[in-house]
């Protein structure tokens, strides 16, 4: 309740300060939701494959109404929900981890205090739904390695489909979940009565672990089918950026800029708290067999392995990417803190404090309010492109790449334009007609992104066969955005 709270007064700061969908992916994500329906081939295809179809899926019927899609309410509407699930399953996370009460509010108020977790859990972004989906497995399993009844629960399984349709982020999280859980399941089996061989119920709880496993695996393949249903391709893993070689296959490099990242977003005080707590607890779990379930909040660290994969691959640096790291963090420290028992006050308090300092709730220059904010100069010079399309706009179809100019999209329903007045990579043969031949039987307007990442689809077109747009004038420009007419005949 408290951090429900806390959420919505959150949100409504961002809200009034503009801020709330400052992110370029913010409003992509919301183009997305409302791409489904509203298009010029609206279908399930719309969904997309590059990133996962949960979050969207959630909001394809609240943003088909003007004022849900323009302002992102729902959408951050069910980013505040999540936040409030997260915060009550890290602190229980800790408590069915044999912490204390105090180690659980530790963990609490460590990642809801957090300034950068608190603005994404005022926008549109699909981060809180992964916190909520993913720390919500690890409660249950969890809960499941300390029961004495060796099932698993349906709703785990579930639990674990909706947490792997919704960011990569929790694939890896979900994998050392159930690692972790069945360990600690099999090392507390000769502890328990009714169970009298340990080999009989290591062969059982591997059983079950297979069992559970069947839910991501055959998620995984779904979307992998999506994928190729809807782009010709198993699973998307370039294309939508230009590779960055600057930590690209520099696995010491990648892995320093991450931690220099959590770093900047938490402070050096919890970023040294969490080293030295999941290291303890991995200590304390392997030596001593009552305290083993002490390992499972590290399994949320096991998000890291998505920023090391894109970094040491060419993605380009982003801080944002870290920010999972701290709903691990927090848990561990929790976990660590409690193991003081009755002298975890001492240590929690002082710890809170400079966490706190270092990092302080609704911070403005927080580093994912600032990268929210790249984009901002640009949105303001694009408004001469907008006056110039209304201005002249004679209800004719316009192109653009939804890989590149989707925040515009969204940005342009305030000015009265619907996605179904867009031709883009969605619209199926007839996109590829106007990509790959000529634009001009088809669309009245084309729009490239000329500058970011070396230009878009359409940029690298025109520069590779300069009478692309031959049939076009170009009409004006703005934040390295262009607006090209076609002519009158």
């Amino acid at each position: 309740m408290l951090a429900a709270i806390l959420g919505t007064y959150g949100a409504s700061v961002y809200w009034r300060e503009g801020l709330s969908l400052s992110h370029y992916d913010a409003k992509a994500h919301l183009v997305v939701a409302r791409r489904i329906l509203d298009s010029i081939a609206p279908s399930w295809e719309q969904i997309g494959a590059v990133w996962l179809p949960l979050p969207h899926v959630l909001n394809a019927l609240p943003v088909q109404i003007d004022w849900m899609y323009r302002t992102g309410a729902s959408a951050i509407a069910i980013s505040i929900a999540s936040f409030a699930i997260t915060v009550a399953c890290i602190s229980a996370i800790v408590r069915a981890s044999n912490g204390t009460r105090t180690g659980a509010i530790l963990a609490a108020a460590l990642f809801a205090l957090n300034p950068n977790v608190l603005y994404l859990q005022s926008t549109p972004m699909t981060e809180p739904l992964l916190f909520a989906l993913s720390s919500l497995v690890v409660l249950y399993l969890t809960q499941w390695a300390m029961a004495d009844d060796l099932k698993i629960r349906k709703a785990v399984g579930w639990t674990i489909v909706l947490a792997c349709l919704t960011r990569y982020e929790a694939w890896p999280i979900v994998g050392v979940a159930m690692a972790l859980a069945a360990i600690v399941k099999w090392r507390r089996g000769p502890q328990q009565a009714r169970i009298a061989q340990t080999h009989s119920h290591g062969l059982d709880v591997a059983r079950e672990i297979a069992k559970l496993a069947m839910y991501p695996a055959l998620t995984v393949l779904f979307f992998m089918g999506m994928s190729y249903a809807s782009t010709g391709a198993w699973f998307v893993t370039g294309g939508f950026y230009v590779p960055d070689p600057t930590l690209q296959g520099q696995l010491g490099a990648v892995w320093e800029a991450i931690r220099s990242g959590v770093v900047s977003l938490a402070g050096s005080t919890l970023t040294d708290a969490a080293e030295m707590c999941a290291a303890l607890l991995l200590l304390f779990a392997v030596t001593r067999q009552k305290w083993s379930v002490m390992v499972m909040p590290i399994a949320l660290l096991a998000s890291i392995a998505l920023p090391i994969y894109a970094f040491h691959s060419g993605h380009p640096f982003r801080i944002r990417y870290e920010v999972p790291l701290i709903l691990g963090a927090a848990a561990c420290v929790g976990t660590a803190v409690s193991m003081l028992r009755l002298a975890a006050p001492l240590a929690a308090l002082p710890l809170l404090f400079f966490v706190v300092q270092e990092a302080p709730p609704f911070n403005r220059a927080s580093p994912v309010i600032l990268e929210a904010q790249l984009d901002r100069a640009n949105g303001l010079a694009r408004r001469a492109v907008t006056e110039c399309l209304q201005r002249d706009y004679d209800g004719t179809t316009i192109m653009a790449s939804m890989g590149s100019l989707a925040h515009y999209m969204q940005e342009l329903s305030n000015a009265g334009f619907d996605l179904d007045d867009f031709l883009h990579e969605g619209s199926g043969p007839i996109w590829q007609q106007a990509y790959y031949y000529e634009p001009s039987p088809f669309v009245g307007w084309v729009m490239v992104e000329e500058a970011a990442e070396g230009g878009d689809i359409l940029a690298q077109q025109h520069r590779a066969w300069p009478g692309y747009l031959a049939a076009y004038d170009r009409a004006c420009e703005g934040g390295n955005v262009v607006l090209y007419k076609r002519k009158i005949d």
